[in-house]
């Protein structure tokens, strides 16, 4: 071969491989992008989820709400997508429902009813129970200390109780506050990702209800005392059981609320 074809050959070679190493770093770029965008979009159907769940535990999407879509993605500033995503994320966990009729199909949020309220306290009551059961486990320093936070968060809702007044941090607040403590200190990872699930659903229930429960309230705060001595004692099957008759018992009192004042949604 003459000294110019063997140079030729080496450019052809070199031209080749450079064309082989571009097509390889187009390629990549476009996975990455495509990666990228995948991860944004996932992002996005994320945060819309959270929002719109949010709307709908604090009661700014009232039980029995047509769901716009167009609102939502000028409330959220959102494109059709991820909304649509969400929607479809907050159907599969409840929080709302299709509707259809022979033309048409709508979502709305979801009802509050007896017997759904029935269902998500039992299923909450039993998660935290299994927590408890860890919490009364803990070493005796670690269980007053918890003890003497759940004494002050209960005191408040005794004085509530006992002066029929809603000043200050309210009745779900303080509630709430009692029972975070409680599961905090005894679950795990796993109950942790179940309670995060339920609670929210309940907090629906647990929100619109709590204040009308005022006249109640001294019954909630009597089985509160009786967690908190469970708890003193170490007693890991007493303070499951106090767990879920509080949230049970919890149950019964919502059920005659929700008799006085209806099904939310349902009207």
């Amino acid at each position: 071969m003459s000294q110019t074809h063997w140079i030729c050959g080496i450019f052809e070679i070199a031209s080749d491989g450079n064309e082989r190493m571009g097509n390889l770093i187009a390629t990549e770029k476009k996975r990455v992008r495509h990666s990228a965008a995948k991860a944004e979009h996932g992002t996005s159907v994320t945060t819309a989820f959270r929002q719109i769940r949010e709307l709908i535990v604090h009661g700014r999407l009232s039980p029995g709400t047509w769901i716009v879509e167009s609102d939502l993605c000028d409330r959220l500033h959102m494109s059709r997508t991820p909304v649509r995503g969400a929607l479809y994320l907050l159907q599969r966990e409840g929080y709302v429902q299709e509707h259809r009729n022979a033309s048409k199909s709508r979502m709305v949020v979801t009802s509050l009813t007896k017997e759904d309220a029935t269902e998500l306290y039992s299923i909450i009551g039993r998660i935290e129970g299994l927590a408890g059961r860890q919490a009364a486990a803990l070493p005796e320093a670690a269980r007053r200390e918890l003890a003497k936070k759940l004494k002050q968060i209960n005191s408040q809702l005794v004085r509530i109780a006992q002066h029929r007044t809603l000043e200050g941090p309210g009745i779900f607040d303080l509630d709430r506050d009692f029972h975070h403590l409680v599961f905090s200190a005894g679950a795990g990872p796993r109950l942790t990702t179940l309670h995060q699930a339920i609670e929210p659903q309940a907090e629906r229930y647990w929100r619109l209800y709590a204040s009308s429960i005022i006249n109640d309230l001294t019954s909630s705060t009597q089985e509160h005392e009786a967690i908190i001595d469970a708890l003193l004692g170490g007693d890991s099957d007493r303070l499951e059981e106090a767990l879920k008759r509080n949230w049970e018992n919890g149950c019964l009192r919502l059920a005659r609320v929700i008799d006085v004042f209806g099904e939310r949604g349902s009207w």
